[in-house]
């Protein structure tokens, strides 16, 4: 579903004790439960350092900010276990639900459900195909795959072959990153070939597939991974046995370009092993999805604009808001700012 962004809007002030633009008006699933009602969380996966360091995340905030977390889940990346999950949330007393469904065309059912009996519910960096959500709290994904496209196709001078690592097309992300970086490379850099592979979010099929393209292309010049926390380990080891890791002042360079912003990520720029990535705030996503759950259970609404937190609230059709939080493109040369999340895991 493409994002439409609303122009014009009002500006929307948040605060962790106050919103501006925000009504008492009961939330989109019903009446306001009350701000200390429970929450129930479910985290995706825990296969992955990005989605580890967003579960470290969320108890913290939760206790910053005042929310009554239930023992939280993990769906393990099964939608099914998503859906088993959610009913023991509710089954517990749950009254307002933060989930990230990694399939977000199979989980409509559950929202409608969770929607009739007055449950609101905010995702977390996915936004369902179909369904009614209070919020939705990820970044521009599409500008992940456009900040990728550029940064490669620069360094490449326009000419040349890149790998590019898909995530599963069942997700909203997987679709936009790689739809917004083949639009790219299409319009700016027709010289380039794009060798797509389909990952499912899986390093042991990016390894699989890097191993058989640099085999059949030695000369591959680019690697866009769109999640650092599966494919880098896999990346960097088929590199390496392929004699391909090679730092930036050699001829023969690959430039890779990730996302997600992990400190193995900044550990393999500093090294000169990888070159950029776009740093996916995982400490944001964990802090303003508690933010709106109880703003949910609060009765509290919201209206496309900007916010006092550096992102866009925009309107993404069916009703749904999605505040779409920054997320920088980290090179060597900003490797090493403190304010990067990325920077801040063990401080």
């Amino acid at each position: 579903m493409p994002v439409r962004t609303v122009a014009a809007a009002a500006l929307v002030v948040l605060s962790l004790t106050a919103c501006s633009q925000s009504t008492n008006t009961g939330s989109p699933n019903g009446s306001a439960a009350g701000a200390n009602a429970p929450v129930g969380v479910d985290f995706p996966r825990a296969d992955s350092d990005f989605w580890n360091s967003y579960i470290k995340y969320v108890p913290q905030f939760a206790k910053d900010l005042g929310v009554n977390m239930m023992q939280p889940t993990n769906s393990q990346n099964k939608v099914e276990s998503l859906v088993a999950n959610v009913q023991t949330l509710q089954s517990q007393g749950a009254k307002a639900i933060v989930m990230a469904p990694q399939d977000t065309g199979a989980i409509a059912t559950t929202l409608q459900r969770l929607e009739q009996q007055k449950i609101p519910v905010v995702t977390v960096d996915t936004r369902p195909d179909q369904g009614k959500v209070y919020m939705v709290v990820r970044a521009d994904n599409k500008a992940y795959g456009e900040k990728a496209c550029k940064f490669l196709g620069d360094k490449l001078g326009g000419k040349g072959k890149v790998v590019e690592f898909q995530g599963a097309l069942s997700s909203i992300n997987g679709r936009d990153r790689s739809e917004a970086f083949k639009a790219c490379m299409t319009q700016n850099y027709p010289g380039i070939t794009v060798f797509e592979e389909p990952t499912d979010w899986e390093g042991a099929k990016a390894s699989a597939a890097l191993q058989t393209r640099l085999t059949q292309n030695p000369d591959i010049k680019g690697i866009y991974m769109q999640a650092g926390g599966v494919f880098l380990a896999p990346t960097l080891q088929v590199l390496k046995s392929t004699s391909h890791l090679l730092p930036a002042s050699d001829p023969n360079h690959v430039f890779v370009v990730s996302n997600d912003g992990i400190p193995q990520e900044y550990a393999s720029i500093r090294k000169g092993e990888i070159d950029a990535t776009v740093s996916q705030p995982a400490d944001l996503y964990a802090k303003w999805a508690l933010f709106y759950a109880k703003a949910a259970l609060e009765g509290k609404t919201f209206q496309p604009g900007r916010t006092d937190h550096d992102s866009t609230i925009v309107d993404v059709g069916n009703g749904n808001l999605e505040d779409q939080l920054a997320a920088p493109l980290v090179t060597k040369d900003n490797v090493d700012d403190k304010a990067l999340w990325g920077n801040q895991i063990g401080q």
